[in-house]
C-alpha cells in the first residue's frame, strides 16, 4: 500500500531502561533485545531496587533539583572493584551465596552491553546461571557510562 492510501504508524513501545539501545539507533531488531531487557530485571532481582530512581541533591542550593541515580552503571563499578556484597538487596540480611550473587551480577553486566554481539544468547545465560559455564566481569556499557556522566550536575 502506498503512502497517500494508509495512515498506518510504525513505532515501540517498552519500559524506558529497559529497551535496548537498538531500539533508539534505529539497526535491525533482534532477540539479544530481550537479552537486554532480562540483564536489567536481574540487576533488580539482585539487588531489590529499580534501575533509576531520584535523589534529592544536597549539593545544590535548590531544594527542587533531583539526581538520577542509574544503578546499572553503579553495579558494574562496584563488580568491577570487588564491592559485591553492596549490591544484594540488604532485606535478605546476608543470607545468600556470594558465588551466586557474582554469577548473575556478571551474566547481568554482559546482557546490558550496547553491542548486540557482545551480549550472551539465553542459552548461556541460562548454563550461567546455573553454574555450568565461567563468565568474566563485564566491561562498562559505553553508552550508560556516557548517558550518567551528561545527566551528573
Amino acid at each position: 500500500v502506498g503512502r497517500d492510501f494508509s495512515r498506518i504508524l510504525t513505532s515501540f513501545r517498552g519500559t524506558a531502561g529497559y529497551l535496548a539501545p537498538e531500539w533508539l539507533t534505529g539497526v535491525a531488531i533482534t532477540p539479544k533485545v530481550d537479552v537486554y531487557g532480562f540483564g536489567m530485571v536481574l540487576l533488580e532481582v539482585i539487588s531489590g531496587r529499580r534501575n533509576s530512581s531520584s535523589e534529592e541533591s544536597y549539593n545544590t542550593s535548590s531544594s527542587s533539583n533531583q539526581n538520577v541515580i542509574y544503578f546499572p552503571v553503579q553495579a558494574i563499578n562496584k563488580l568491577h572493584g570487588g564491592d559485591l556484597k553492596s549490591l544484594v538487596d540488604p532485606q535478605l540480611h546476608g543470607d545468600f551465596n556470594l558465588e551466586e550473587a557474582e554469577r548473575v551480577c556478571k551474566v547481568a553486566g554482559w546482557c546490558i552491553q550496547d553491542n548486540e554481539l557482545d551480549r550472551p544468547t539465553m542459552g548461556e545465560v541460562v548454563r550461567v546461571l546455573e553454574g555450568q559455564q565461567e563468565i568474566d566481569v563485564p566491561p562498562m556499557p559505553r553508552l550508560l557510562a556516557a548517558v550518567t556522566e551528561q545527566s551528573e550536575p
